[in-house]
């Protein structure tokens, strides 16, 4: 596999810990009353998910699928972050873009509404995939 395959693992894992680190910013500017700050956070926050999901079909698409190499309870425990991880993935697109929809119209209930249901989701995904990555390419070599 080439070093730039490779490397898209831990580029995509800096794209998901960075989104989790503006979801968290972007609430607490919320919180504060800084509306400026909050959207640059989650425009911000929404640009490094998009740039995650290029890389992560990039690699996928160049590299195939990872499997995490450690059999018994560590495959299973793997499995129950990952699962879950995936299952949620699914929805935070279209639940970020329906919330970023309506701030953007002004219907600034119905975006609470909905960013009350999406940040939890969007956040987890983000960490739980900073969680596999370190997994799959770090957890075998040093506890295995």
């Amino acid at each position: 596999m080439s070093a730039f395959v490779e490397s898209l693992g831990s580029i995509n894992a800096g794209f998901n810990a960075l989104s989790a680190l503006l979801l968290v910013t972007g609430l607490w500017a919320i919180r504060s009353g800084r509306r400026g700050l909050h959207r640059a956070c989650m425009l911000s926050a929404l640009a490094a998910s998009a740039l995650f999901l290029a890389g992560y079909l990039t690699r996928a698409a160049l590299g195939g699928t990872r499997r995490f190499p450690v059999p018994g309870a560590w495959h299973a425990i793997y499995l129950t972050i990952l699962l879950p991880h995936m299952l949620l993935a699914i929805t935070v697109a279209p639940l970020a873009l329906w919330a970023l929809s309506h701030a953007l119209q002004g219907r600034f209930e119905r975006h609470r509404a909905i960013a009350r249901v999406a940040f939890p989701i969007w956040l987890f995904v983000s960490v739980t995939g900073v969680v596999v990555y370190l997994m799959l390419y770090h957890f075998p070599a040093r506890w295995s």
